[in-house]
């Protein structure tokens, strides 16, 4: 049986890899292909499922294999399957299986049809790993595939200009999640003292001692993962996002926005339920969080004129109903009404379109104007207030921006001496007298010791800072984000004595990936000059190879699975001690904001309308 799960995982890894290399022009092999595939997919899950209920519905583990090992620290790969990955298992299959047929037909045609098909297979691999993850670590390696799918799907229509925006806005969102995950696992290693498994969690004895002996640890880990299941499912405060996402095809937006991937902050939370249901406060703020989501989200969704808008809110609000189940207790109906509102969404967003026509239809024929009637008494002024904070989506996105965004931007503007002509001297200058302090470290004052680590690492994180707010010189954005990764290093060898082999381990991927980056912007800005980061310039489409090779060049800086830079985020984080809270929080913000800013390059040179007046160039919305 557990040699049956271990398949069930690499066929979507495998079908996605084969599908790379199908001839780009030919629809009927590429979508052919995906179906039958995902068809056998669909088929061998539910016989699995259908044979371990049978069974007895026991619960697996598997250890796979170590990705690294030392003396105190394993990053090892961990799969788990009960009852909650079987439902996320049936449906997803399903629905990926239904999804994938309409898209035959509704993409035809698209001059991204292979692109689409395999960026939507990338999306069930990392779908199924998360499912069926037996760590935080192996979870968050299917979390960090189904943000970038999630960004590419909504960015499909590449030329416009209003879904690269909106694509780069969810992928901030998904980012900040991101940091909860981080600091959750961090937490959990000192909490634990190894990389706990899930499987462990259902232990409600070793549990329960660990949280006595440690119950701001367990509230602290409890809140990053309500803040990073809140930014996944879109409850309050990050519930605008959800409505941007549907710039995608409609058949991306059913099985990203509707069904599967916003469904999975809610399996997040059941997933380590055994660890946060006897923490009293946490329950409550889940319950609060999702009662509060489901009324904003109700009467958000009656005033929306876009369909697709209308069925994201709705999908919302079920959510935050599917988070107070889960304060209450109630897994079981949780579980159910998962089913079920991922199938309506489903279902409601593959008929959207037709839906709209019939509309159209039925107001030309069949409308009727309201008589106007405005009343002063309380209730209607009541009303009309309501009604206007919906039609503002209560000022969701306006928060995020004034409390997050715009205050990381002002950071940034005001590191602006940090520019072309002074920044390698002043860097590399200080950090050559920093690694100069590591050598004395120990005629230093420890009071001066363990204020370094963090002092370091804020360094770092203010060079990201500037790299997130630049907007003209790339190689300064570029530049600042690589060295954050040696700020990093530098910061911890004050705190603890990292070995040679784990700075070259994770200084390794950086390096790589920092060279061939480096290369492909050299290479487009040969060809085109004029280039910076003041506007969208659409040079995929002149030089796609590139644009690839800096993608994932990127990924690989940022830490995304692909890379050593990932496992080496690990290694850095055990390092870090259970009283440097603060140092994990500049490390964790470090790492997200940087991923964002290079995100935002990539969409700022390769992605929206293109910067020649010859190519065809559709009209900026938005």
């Amino acid at each position: 049986m557990e040699n049956y799960i271990e398949y069930l995982i690499i066929w979507p890894v495998i079908i996605f890899i084969i599908s790379l290399f199908l001839p780009k022009y030919n629809e009927k092999w590429i979508s052919g292909y995906a179906l039958s595939v995902l068809a056998v997919h669909f088929i061998a899950s539910a016989a699995f499922v259908i044979y371990w209920m049978v069974q007895g519905s026991e619960w697996i583990n598997i250890k796979e294999f170590s990705v690294y090992r030392s003396e105190d620290f394993d990053f090892y790969i961990d799969f788990f399957f009960d009852h909650v990955s079987a439902v996320f298992l049936m449906v997803g299959s399903f629905i990926t299986f239904l999804v994938i047929t309409y898209s035959r037909y509704y993409m035809h045609r698209e001059s991204g049809y292979k692109r689409y098909f395999n960026t939507v297979l990338l999306f069930y691999a990392g779908y199924i790993l998360t499912i069926v993850s037996g760590n935080m670590e192996t979870l968050f390696i299917g979390w960090e595939i189904l943000g970038l799918t999630s960004f590419l799907l909504i960015a499909f229509y590449r030329e416009r200009y209003l879904p690269v925006k909106n694509a780069f806005k969810v992928f901030s969102i998904y980012r900040i999640g991101d940091v909860g995950i981080l600091l959750a696992i961090w937490a959990s290693h000192h909490l634990w003292h190894e990389n706990i498994s899930f499987y462990k969690l259902q232990n409600f004895d070793l549990v329960h001692h660990h949280l006595q002996a440690h119950s701001w640890f367990g509230i602290f880990i409890s809140l990053m993962l309500l803040i990073a299941a809140s930014a996944k499912s879109a409850q309050f405060p990050f519930s605008s996002w959800l409505p941007r996402a549907m710039e995608g095809p409609t058949p991306s937006s059913a099985i990203f926005y509707g069904s599967l991937s916003v469904h999975l902050g809610a399996f997040l939370l059941m997933r380590t339920m055994n660890f946060w249901e006897h923490q009293i406060s946490i329950r409550i703020l889940i319950g609060l969080a999702g009662f509060f989501t489901a009324v904003i989200a109700v009467l958000t969704a009656r005033v929306q004129s876009s369909i697709k808008s209308q069925i994201a809110y709705a999908s919302i609000s079920q959510l935050g109903l599917i988070f107070v189940e889960l304060s209450l207790g109630w897994t079981h109906v949780a579980l159910v009404h998962f089913a079920g509102n991922a199938f309506l969404r489903t279902y409601q967003l593959l008929v959207s379109p037709s839906a709209v026509s019939y509309l159209i239809r039925e107001q030309f024929y069949n409308f009727v104007p309201q008589e106007q009637n405005i009343g002063n008494s309380l209730s209607k002024k009541l009303e009309y207030t309501i009604y206007l904070m919906s039609i503002k989506e209560w000022n969701m996105d306006y928060l995020l921006d004034k409390f997050i965004w715009t205050p990381l931007k002002d950071l940034g503007k005001l590191l602006r001496f940090i520019n072309v002509h002074n920044i390698f001297y002043f860097f590399l200058i200080l950090y050559s007298l920093s690694i100069i302090l590591v050598y004395f470290k120990h005629s230093i004052p420890v009071q001066v010791v363990q204020v370094l680590p963090s002092f370091f690492a804020a360094i770092g994180l203010l060079g990201v800072f500037r790299a997130y707010a630049g907007r003209i010189n790339i190689f300064v954005c570029w530049f600042l984000i690589i060295m954050n990764h040696f700020w990093i290093v530098l910061a911890i060898s004050f705190n603890d004595a990292l070995s040679a082999y784990e700075i070259g381990f994770y200084l390794s991927g950086v390096i790589i990936a920092a060279i061939a980056g480096t290369a492909a912007i050299l290479y487009v800005k040969k060809r085109e000059p004029g280039l910076d980061l003041n506007s969208h310039q659409g040079y995929v489409y002149e030089y796609p190879k590139t644009a690839m090779v800096f993608l994932l060049s990127a990924l690989g800086i940022a830490g995304f699975p692909i890379s050593l830079t990932f496992v080496g985020e690990d290694i850095i984080f055990s390092h870090i001690e259970y009283d440097q809270v603060f140092l994990a929080f500049v490390l964790s913000l470090g790492y997200i904001i940087s991923g964002i800013a290079l995100i935002r390059i990539y969409s700022r040179i390769f992605l929206g309308p293109h910067a020649k007046s010859y190519h065809e160039t559709a009209i900026k919305a938005g």
